[in-house]
């Protein structure tokens, strides 16, 4: 029997994103060696959203990620800059070698140009954590992830919610309640940092001594307001608190980055095992980002959320996470209501985001799905 190529040029720009699609290009090769009548092709773009070595090049090389097929080498810019760049080489790439699908992930200025490139050109598209609504219209990535999903074939689900969320707008058609891809590679990966990360000693940390923070979300960075909120808040935190400086922010804090006083500690951003490692042992995590919040629910560490909304509704639902926005009292009494009940609820839910096999269900459906075009 003929095996029966199928395509697949995948868009990845942003860190998150290196991480979910090493997890599906391993789900590939699975796939590929069970020997079937379908053998899936990979291309990979990267469009150089990240081009800081600390937040890209060393992701490929701590994750054995095959280098991508092409970088695209955009850079910094404003939305509308970064992602007219973007669009411009995606397309060319696409039109020199069209695959059978385009796969994108998440939020991104990459997502929102992958996707306008692939469906221009009448590739069918693919969209990994579709349906997710922070309800926001003022976060750009609500705009990409809105978009991303309008023009999907296939919309790739993480949770009941996403599918509900769809469902509301009128989407049914292509949709897949597959899991959470980035369960399964903190399943991988958290064994591996075990091993390979000495994080904790190098920082001289004890487990549990210590919160750990983030902040790069656009709405916090951007606003002298809600980061002063933010950073006041740290200031009177009652434990320390390590603080992976990402670029944005430390841009924007510019010479006052090394001195924000209180206990916050400073440091560079961090490869990601040493992440999940300083995760792991945290004491309590605050941030903006969406997939730290998911990584400290199934580390079971409280997690105190720097926005008025999530897209992870489920986790405050849940109890596990807390809303405090930017407000420097609403975040100290989030912190303070986790603290004196000593954590999160015994209670909590334990299969959220699926049983860790998300990407073989991605790839199942790539290889078996239609081509079709969704009306």
């Amino acid at each position: 029997m003929p095996v029966r190529a199928v395509s697949i040029t995948t868009v990845i720009g942003a860190r998150p994103q290196f991480v979910k699609a090493a997890t599906v290009s391993r789900a590939i090769a699975r796939y590929n060696a069970a020997g079937g009548p379908v053998r899936l092709v990979e291309r990979t773009l990267h469009t150089g959203q990240h081009y800081d070595d600390k937040m890209s090049k060393v992701f490929f090389e701590e994750l054995k990620i095959p280098e991508p097929a092409a970088n695209l080498e955009v850079g910094s810019g404003s939305h509308g800059v970064q992602t007219a760049r973007m669009l411009e080489r995606i397309e060319q790439d696409l039109v020199a070698r069209p695959p059978d699908w385009v796969l994108v992930y998440g939020d991104t200025n990459s997502t929102l140009a992958g996707a306008l490139a692939a469906v221009k050109l009448h590739i069918p598209l693919a969209h990994v954590e579709a349906g997710l609504r922070s309800y926001n219209r003022r976060m750009p990535e609500e705009i990409n992830r809105v978009v991303a999903d309008v023009l999907s074939t296939l919309l790739l689900c993480p949770t009941a919610a996403a599918v509900a969320n769809l469902a509301k707008e009128g989407v049914t058609r292509g949709v897949h309640r597959v899991g959470d891809v980035m369960y399964d590679s903190v399943l991988f990966n958290a064994a591996l940092a075990e091993r390979a990360s000495d994080a904790l000693q190098r920082l001289a940390l004890a487990p549990k001594s210590f919160y750990l923070a983030t902040v790069h979300r656009a709405e916090n960075t951007d606003d002298p307001k809600r980061l002063a909120g933010i950073l006041a808040a740290f200031r009177e935190s009652a434990w320390p608190i390590i603080l992976p400086l990402h670029p944005r922010t430390r841009k924007t804090l510019g010479a006052g980055a090394e001195a924000l006083g209180g206990r916050v500690r400073v440091i560079d951003p961090v490869p990601y095992l040493d992440m999940l490692t300083l995760e792991r042992n945290a004491r309590l995590i605050l941030t903006d980002s969406g997939g730290v919040q998911k990584e400290a629910y199934w580390f079971g560490v409280p997690c105190v959320t720097l926005r008025d909304e999530t897209e992870w509704v489920e986790l405050v639902e849940a109890g596990c996470n807390r809303l405090a926005g930017a407000d420097a009292q609403a975040i100290l009494a989030a912190v303070g209501a986790f603290e004196a009940g000593g954590g999160l609820p015994a209670t909590r839910p334990s299969d959220l985001y699926g049983d860790g096999r998300s990407a073989d269900r991605i790839v199942s459906i790539l290889a078996e799905g239609t081509a079709d075009r969704v009306a």
